[in-house]
């Protein structure tokens, strides 16, 4: 029974892993979008930023049900909405309409299966290491993005894309299967039904410790989620634009190992977090990666190898402070509400990455005379979002070396 916990834990993890395989499959096949429908690079902005607008439409209903409901069912319901999703994309897309409609059915989905599926692992562990099993779980995010993109690019290759969609599609189903035969039931440990749901979002809202790592998060995911949705279009650039060419990693392999490498800096960032000190390491690693950010965006013209490389670092900082974010937040959190606390996390977290991509493309259509400039800017963009993390942090009260 000790592992019992590290099981759940693994479990659903896999359940993360299967549930987010058409999280990046749009995103990977981007340039292949842009160049059979037609689209400007703000309409591309838009089906990148619709998926996030989504879940930020959802998850605050979503996951503050998961403080009264069975957080297992809610994770259900949002991978079918996945498989779903995604099967329609590979059947039904046919253009920028049909497309919106589609990628906002599955935002709605990883409303569902992201937070709730935190919600039911915090449920099954306490104590001392929950901080490290929210890491694993975290970061298991890139793991699951880190398949997507490299199955979408793949298929793509052989099959066409909309055959990567199906894939994606069946893999969500086959994380919904494990889901219902594995994992036990969540704990519905919130306020009775009388209290007045209102004042403890105010209370939260209210709370500087669980704030501070909120806010930091939504600076972190404006700049992850556009560098997620723009980052293979910007290495085509790159490619594209070589003297010389020769065998060389593809753009969406590139972002597969990028976001594969951000399993182990997202946990091994966490780690560092709790000896060193949450909020100080957070503040260094963001600042670090806002300015890798602009490093990264004019780039372009040097020789790809050495793009990819800047390209690796930038995920380790990206990713580097991921997970201790949300552990912070989920430590913080006021007793009863931790599935509204995670709510309000999630909700201001994606409404930054709705914004993020959605602004990347606009700044890429405003200076498309000038593409060095452009991709530059569109990263300065980028990095600009997570350099408003460490004043965020700086809500919180002093705190030292934490084993939370």
């Amino acid at each position: 029974m000790a592992t019992r916990p590290l099981s759940i834990t693994l479990l659903l993890c896999g359940t993360e892993v299967l549930g987010l395989a058409g999280l990046a499959t749009f995103s990977a096949l981007l340039p292949t979008f842009i160049r059979t429908w037609g689209l400007s690079n703000t309409q591309a902005g838009w089906l990148s930023a619709v998926y996030y607008g989504a879940y930020v439409v959802a998850v605050p209903l979503l996951t503050a049900w998961t403080d009264r409901r069975d957080a297992k069912r809610i994770l259900l319901v949002g991978l079918v909405i996945g498989a779903l999703a995604s099967l329609g994309f590979a059947w039904a897309a046919a253009g920028f309409w049909s497309a919106l409609i589609l990628r906002f059915l599955s935002g709605i989905s990883l409303a569902g299966i992201y937070m709730p599926g935190l919600k039911l692992l915090s449920d099954h562990t306490e104590g001392p290491v929950q901080s490290r099993y929210v890491s694993f779980y975290t970061a298991s995010f890139s793991l699951g993005t880190s398949l997507s993109f490299f199955l979408a690019g793949e298929i793509n290759l052989a099959l066409g894309w909309r055959w990567a969609f199906a894939a994606a599609g069946l893999l969500t189903l086959a994380g919904c299967v494990m889901l219902a035969m594995a994992v036990p039931a969540g704990k519905i440990s919130g306020p009775s039904r009388g209290e007045a749901s209102p004042m403890r979002l105010w209370d939260i809202l209210g709370n500087r410790q669980v704030m501070a790592y909120v806010l930091g998060y939504a600076a972190h995911m404006w700049e992850l989620f556009s560098m997620r949705s723009w980052m293979v279009a910007f290495f085509a650039y790159s490619r594209q634009i070589q003297i010389t060419s020769g065998p060389a990693m593809s753009p969406t392999q590139v972002l597969a190992l990028i976001n594969l490498i951000g399993l182990p800096a997202s946990i091994g960032g966490n780690e560092l977090c709790r000896r060193l000190g949450r909020s100080r390491t957070l503040r260094w690693i963001m600042l670090a990666s806002a300015l890798m950010s602009a490093a990264v965006g004019f780039s372009a013209h040097l020789p790809y190898f050495w793009v990819v490389c800047l390209g690796l670092i930038y995920g380790i900082l990206v990713l580097g402070d991921s997970a201790s974010l949300t552990a912070g937040a989920v430590a913080n959190a006021p007793a009863g509400s931790r599935g509204t606390t995670l709510a309000v996390h999630s909700t201001l977290g994606f409404g930054a990455a709705f914004l993020g991509p959605l602004a990347v493309g606009v700044v890429l259509d405003m200076l498309q005379g000038n593409a060095d400039l452009a991709w530059g800017i569109a990263f300065v963009c980028m990095g600009a979002g997570c350099a408003l993390g460490p004043l965020a942090l700086r809500l919180q009260r002093h705190e030292g070396p934490t084993k939370k």
